[in-house]
């Protein structure tokens, strides 16, 4: 429940005769209470509004004190202007402050712990715990030779519960050891010293158990009248020793049969297993005798560059079913035999990992086949990677596959950083050293579809294979982090090196011409060097790839406009189409002036694809938000008025840590509300960061801004992002709008999304509304706004200035 202050707002009115009235509203948007002086500010009695919704005061939803943009603002201290509408159907601004916020709270239930009074015990207890841990309890008096078992006892020797049973009877069930059980007793009974011993017994049903024999003295003023103990079943534990040693003869069996090198490890790497063939190829590789038990990280400790390379295979095993590559057991000499591994997982019945295996067989012979003249053309002779000529035909090969397949390619280009430094220091054949070894640390991140090649020199590229973009990012982002971890060692000094990487995104419409591929990728490469080395730079493959002289004209056009602050600025409006809203609700387009006789300016289709290749999106988007808020500070009559400015995202922005900050700091030398600024972001970058998207709504919310999320329908993941991100407005994809009469699975598709962002508090808007019959379908759902041509176009930002209006007093607006 919240107590608000309402205060009609003027400018002009002294503090002490503004009116004002108190609202109580519950968490569910209800007016619980209105003082007497509501009919003076909202034109309605008290008895009009008790049991309302809040709403119905409300110019908009906008409006609303329980949105996350004003919430945050009145959490903290703040008033709030909000547009009411008065009982008689006109808008007015009041001002907003919170006076009691209190919630309640369930207060916590204390509970505390004692020690159990075995005399007050409830027997039932003993003998639910017998039945469900299997075990029983004895008690042997001394001076009567009188044994006393609870239930359990019985039920471990399948007898009825009452049974009656001597000493030397109940010994009869012990297959062996019947004579070490009395010497024992008798030991007990002179010396008081407790023993255990496990005994297989056969039970009245002649069903085999192993158990768990315990005593001990009960002594009393030093004698001893009294012996007792347990009986716990242990045949669980005794079944599982015979499987696991049934399954260890059959695997000794089994890898002592066959030639190839098997292995297996627990997750800390200590060897649980192996057969003679691996033994003695380690031994031979590594001279070193390995045994049960031990430690490979600890067996390889003098052999670094090996034991980093082993310790991510079994890494890799570890988080994969199963995995296969070829490779000599040591990286370290050119001269031993190639062998495949096979890695396998091992895991328990809880689906825990508890270790690996790996089988590996000699392929030598292969290679050594006739067709080896073949190989040395078709692959790197440095690193064994493809090379050039064969990996643009393995590019041409998987474009010109005409299947639907179910995400999208990408082209990760490399390039080592300052890597001619290591030619200087350790000369060539260090160098080649260096390229081998990394290129097998590669190899092994690689999945088993992708293609990896070296182009020449210290260039390396990456062919990602039907993966998601987002997935894509982040193997470009670990392949980084892989060549910035390599070690090489050299004469006592360790070479290490980062990268830059462009990472391309191809589409369905992708030209099918790995050079211009290539090109535009080697470009992405390059802006991430020139923005400060040990970076990814993406972007999305252009359709038709411009020249070089013709992107080299649109970067300088871009970087002129952005240099002189002459952007051009145009704004489209959204209506409302459920109910009348007061208030302009734009967004801001932005063009880029050029000065070319036939083209008057670059719309966003023709630049954007340039800025985001070359790293510019980021300062694109600070510069028009800049240079819209620079014109509304010099229209103060627009302060009222606005209600909803909104700018689009690029990628670079949502994934910048300062952007808030960068807002934070614009908006608090504007006269306007922050609450009425909204940043766009796109539905697909949602998807592919939604931990990142989420962080930064908070950050703006903190700020006072608003959120949208643009382009909500494309996916199916839109469904739940409108629902659980915290965004306030859901803006749906323009193929949710076009032929919505036409198609009623695309209506119940919309009306669902609708609905979905209703129940969350959620403004809902429809763009591309270019006719009649898209208004209508779009009215008849009940969706909040509308944006198109059929409500209206585009326009230069300059045509919102409100007009000039001359009056005694002087003239206003133009």
């Amino acid at each position: 429940m919240k107590e608000f202050i309402i205060r009609r707002y003027r400018s002009e009115q002294a503090p002490a005769t503004e009116r004002k009235t108190l609202l109580r509203i519950d968490d569910e948007g209800k007016v619980l209470f209105a003082d007497h002086q509501a009919e003076a500010v909202l034109g309605y009695e008290s008895s009009e509004l008790e049991g309302q919704p809040v709403h119905r005061i409300l110019a908009s939803r906008q409006d609303d004190p329980f949105a996350p943009a004003n919430r945050h603002r009145i959490e903290r201290g703040q008033n709030v202007l909000v547009t009411f509408r008065h009982k008689e159907g006109f808008f007015y601004t009041a001002c907003l402050s919170l006076r009691i916020d209190m919630r309640d709270s369930d207060k916590a239930a204390s509970a505390t712990i004692t020690l159990c009074d075995s005399a007050t015990r409830d027997p039932r207890l003993l003998r639910l715990a017998e039945k469900g841990a299997g075990f029983g309890t004895w008690e042997l008096d001394t001076q009567t030779n009188e044994l006393t078992w609870t239930e359990g006892m019985f039920q471990l020797l399948e007898l009825k519960a009452g049974t009656d049973i001597t000493p030397e009877q109940a010994l009869f069930y012990c297959q062996t050891g019947q004579a070490r059980v009395r010497a024992m007793f008798r030991r007990c009974l002179r010396t008081g010293e407790a023993f255990s011993l496990d005994l297989d017994i056969i039970t009245s049903r002649q069903n085999q158990r192993r158990v768990t024999l315990s005593c001990r003295a009960l002594k009393q003023e030093g004698r001893i009248p009294r012996l007792g103990g347990t009986l716990v079943n242990r045949t669980a534990d005794m079944q599982l020793d015979r499987a696991r040693q049934q399954a260890s003869t059959i695997l000794s069996a089994t890898t002592t049969a066959t030639t190839d090198l098997v292995v297996a490890v627990d997750a800390s790497f200590n060897l649980l297993h192996f057969n003679e063939a691996w033994a003695r190829q380690f031994s031979e590789t590594f001279d070193r005798q390995p045994e049960a038990g031990d430690n490979l990280s600890d067996l390889l400790q003098e052999f670094p560059n090996e034991r980093r390379l082993m310790e991510r295979l079994w890494h890799r095993a570890f988080e994969r079913d199963s995995f296969v590559v070829e490779m000599p057991m040591a990286q370290q000499s050119r001269e031993l035999p190639v062998h495949e591994f096979h890695y396998q997982r091992l895991t328990n019945d809880q689906g825990e990992v508890t270790g690996a295996v790996h089988v590996a067989r000699r392929i030598q012979p292969k290679l050594n086949h006739a067709s080896s003249e073949e190989y040395r053309i078709r692959h790197d002779p440095v690193t064994g990677l493809m090379n050039r000529k064969t990996f643009i035909a393995r590019i041409l090969k998987t474009l010109g596959h005409t299947s639907r397949r179910d995400s999208c390619d990408s082209l990760l280009y490399l390039d080592l950083d300052e890597f001619e430094r290591f030619n200087d220091l350790a000369g060539s054949g260090t160098c080649d050293r260096y390229l081998r070894e990394l290129a097998g640390n590669l190899g092994v991140r690689v999945r088993q579809r992708d293609s990896l090649a070296r182009l020449a020199g210290d260039t390396f590229t990456l062919f990602i294979e039907n993966c998601p973009e987002a997935r894509a990012r982040k193997i470009a982002q670990e392949t980084l982090e892989l060549i910035s971890n390599f070690v090489f060692e050299w004469q006592g000094q360790k070479l290490q090196t980062t990268a830059s990487g462009g990472l391309l995104i191809l589409d369905d419409d992708t030209p099918v011409d790995p050079e211009q591929l290539l090109s535009q990728a080697a470009d992405l490469c390059h802006t991430a060097k020139m923005s400060g080395r040990n970076r990814v730079h993406a972007a999305r493959a252009a359709a038709h790839q411009a020249d070089d002289s013709t992107a080299g004209k649109r970067v300088e056009q871009i970087r002129k406009a952005l240099d002189k602050q002459h952007l051009i600025l145009e704004y489209q409006a959204m209506r409302p189409v459920a109910s009348p809203t007061w208030g302009d609700h734009i967004e801001i387009l932005c063009r880029i002036p050029t000065s070319e006789e036939n083209e008057t300016t670059l719309k966003p289709h023709d630049f954007l694809p340039v800025a985001e290749r070359f790293d510019l999106a980021k300062r694109l988007d600070r510069q028009v938000i800049r240079q819209t808020l620079n014109w509304l500070a010099r229209q103060p009559l627009l302060q009222p008025r606005l209600k909803y400015c909104g700018f689009n995202l690029s990628l670079a922005s949502v994934l910048d840590d300062t952007f808030p900050d960068f807002m934070a700091g614009i908006l608090s030398e504007s006269p306007f509300d922050p609450g009425c600024f909204c940043l766009e972001v796109r539905e697909a970058h949602a998807t592919q960061y939604p931990d990142d998207v989420a962080v930064l709504c908070d950050a703006l919310h903190q700020a006072g801004l608003r959120i949208a999320l643009d382009g909500a329908g494309a996916s199916v993941e839109s469904y739940s992002l409108a629902a659980r991100l915290p965004v306030d407005i859901i803006k749906l994809d323009r193929r949710m709008v076009q032929k919505l009469d036409e198609d009623p699975v695309q209506q119940v598709m919309l009306e669902a999304l609708h609905r979905i962002a209703e129940a969350a508090g959620k403004v809902t808007v429809a763009t591309f509304i270019e006719n009649e019959d898209a208004l209508r379908k779009v009215r008849t759902l009940g969706i909040h706004y509308g944006q198109g041509y059929r409500l209206f176009r585009p326009r230069p930002l300059a045509e919102l200035t409100p007009a000039a209006v001359d009056l005694t007093t002087g003239r206003i607006g133009g």
